[in-house]
């Protein structure tokens, strides 16, 4: 087969997953991401953005697979819902995003049979460990000896999405490799946390008080969830950067082998 030049190429396409959210003076239902995993995207990555609806059992998840080169799991205030991990119910109040849970669920352990590359940030993590068979603890705050993980509440956003914490990294992991450092800083908006990792999963990063914080599934060119927002600061910050360079390079990578193999 004779491959296209580099003017013909086509650019990949990452699907980013959006969150049921009500919007405007009658509060209709919508489909939403934020703005940074698009920037990101097409800044860093250099692919195209697909927006994947939060349409619950009426996605196709076939043809989004069958389509897209790589995918992001984009984080939420929404909690995964318990009833996906065998959990107890969430506290009155607590965000849950139904539709968004039976869309990502099943796109991930698709994504993960057919080596999609994917990167899971926040609640992605979550759902990425979930999916696999893991579980959740649902308020990390409320568990002795664990740190307050959750978003400070402050107006000011260097303040709220600055570096919260601390990061030990495994050594020789994918994010040690390219943190080049065995401890980083992150930052930490998140209630959730891994309980009981998937099995088959691998950790690869734990907070100071031994929460999990990026997690790895074997085998796979990049599959990967980290519970920090490397999409906040990748403009200013080197590893959050580097994270979505990777991303890419093994998105070009796996688009390369689909086109060689047509």
């Amino acid at each position: 087969m004779v491959l296209p030049d580099d003017s013909e190429m086509m650019k990949p396409l990452i699907g980013i997953s959006c969150c049921t959210k009500l919007f405007g003076a009658f509060g209709m239902p919508n489909h939403a991401a934020s703005d940074t995993y698009v920037r990101a995207t097409d800044m860093i990555v250099g692919g195209v953005a697909v927006l994947i609806p939060a349409n619950g059992l009426r996605a196709d998840i076939n043809t989004l697979l069958s389509r897209l080169d790589g995918l992001i799991l984009t984080g939420s205030r929404s909690n995964v819902a318990p009833t996906n991990y065998d959990g107890p119910p969430h506290a009155e109040g607590t965000p849950e995003d139904a539709l968004r849970d039976n869309v990502t669920l099943p796109l991930i352990r698709e994504a993960v049979a057919r080596d999609v590359p994917l990167l899971a940030i926040c609640r992605g993590l979550q759902e990425f460990n979930v999916a696999m068979g893991g579980s959740l603890h649902q308020r990390l705050q409320d568990l002795p000896g664990r740190m307050d993980h959750s978003t400070p509440m402050q107006p000011n956003p260097r303040l709220r999405t600055g570096k919260a914490h601390s990061l030990r990294l495994a050594p020789g992991s994918l994010l040690h490799r390219l943190a080049g450092t065995p401890e980083i800083a992150v930052n930490s908006l998140h209630n959730q946390g891994i309980d009981r990792l998937a099995p088959g999963m691998v950790a690869e990063g734990w907070a100071p008080d031994g929460t999990i914080e990026a997690i790895r599934w074997p085998g796979c060119r990049f599959a990967i969830g980290v519970q920090w927002h490397p999409e906040y600061d990748f403009e200013t910050d080197t590893l959050s950067a580097a994270i979505f360079q990777a991303f890419g390079a093994a998105v070009s990578q796996r688009a390369a082998h689909q086109l060689a193999a047509e």
